[in-house]
């Protein structure tokens, strides 16, 4: 699948899908408020960004994607220690209320941790936990996935800030109204902080893989990795932005002038003659 800056072209049985949508009047789905995090890490005079494969079995299964998921309703009613923006500052950036913003940087926190066993908090607003790959803190991720222990109370436990400056706003992308489940996501980047590795902890992941966003378009213009326009989209901004040198620092400079507000939501367009495909809007 090739993308650019203005749209890629639509599969087949999704153009079918959506004509019968329409035909039969069908109404939108809700979209469900989602956080995503794009975890970025050095490598030499580059960067490579950290991905996970869903399994088959779930809603895009088979497809590589960035760890994040669904906002919980906990995450907007938390009582936690905070570091960075405030909720306020981030309901500027994000286009939503104080409530709704502190709930989806604190889903981005979780999820990343849930995920990718990255925690972003740390003892005070100025520093990052160390190593939390031991067996008590793998316990504590597993009550946390299986929600038997909220966000906040992990962290109050241990008596840790959330750090939400270390997440970077980067964009939104609503799914098509003709999609039967619909996510509204933001996207945020995050740099692995030091000491702290990745594991494969998640069971929603049957492989995962740190690449660099160049070499990861490539493997999928040749059929190697399938990701969602959103990830493909997304893998090239954050190397356009490096381009010339800079790494992770010039990805995070660019971050600074992203409109993590406004949606970005594929439209399809089928002409009379031509080869159906989507708009980015």
């Amino acid at each position: 699948m090739t993308i650019d800056g203005t749209g890629f072209p639509a599969p087949p049985a999704l153009v079918e899908h959506a004509r019968r949508f329409h035909a039969e009047g069908g109404t939108p789905a809700t979209p469900r408020v989602a956080a995503t995090v794009l975890l970025l890490r050095p490598a030499g005079t580059d960067f490579e960004v950290y991905v996970i494969r869903r399994v088959a079995a779930m809603t895009f299964g088979g497809v590589y994607a960035f760890p994040g998921g669904g906002v919980d309703p906990s995450d907007s009613e938390a009582h936690l220690d905070w570091a960075g923006p405030d909720p306020a500052a981030w309901a500027g950036r994000l286009g939503v209320t104080p409530d709704a913003a502190q709930a989806v940087v604190c889903a981005a926190a979780r999820e990343v941790f849930e995920e990718a066993g990255v925690l972003l908090a740390g003892p005070d607003p100025d520093t990052v936990v160390g190593d939390v790959s031991g067996d008590d803190w793998e316990a504590a991720r597993q009550d946390l996935e299986a929600r038997r222990r909220g966000f906040a109370g992990l962290l109050a436990g241990r008596q840790l800030t959330l750090r939400s400056d270390l997440l970077l706003p980067w964009s939104r992308w609503i799914t098509p109204e003709f999609e039967p489940r619909r996510f509204d996501t933001y996207f945020f980047v995050a740099l692995l902080p030091e000491g702290q590795r990745t594991r494969d902890v998640s069971g929603e992941a049957d492989h995962t893989m740190w690449v660099r966003p160049a070499d990861a378009l490539a493997r999928a213009r040749a059929g190697e990795l399938t990701m969602l326009p959103p990830t493909l989209v997304t893998l090239a901004e954050v190397a356009a932005a490096a381009v010339g040198g800079g790494g992770v620092a010039a990805v995070a400079r660019a971050s600074v002038a992203r409109d993590a507000a406004t949606p970005v939501t594929p439209r399809l367009h089928v002409p009379e003659d031509g080869t159906p495909h989507f708009t980015l809007a």
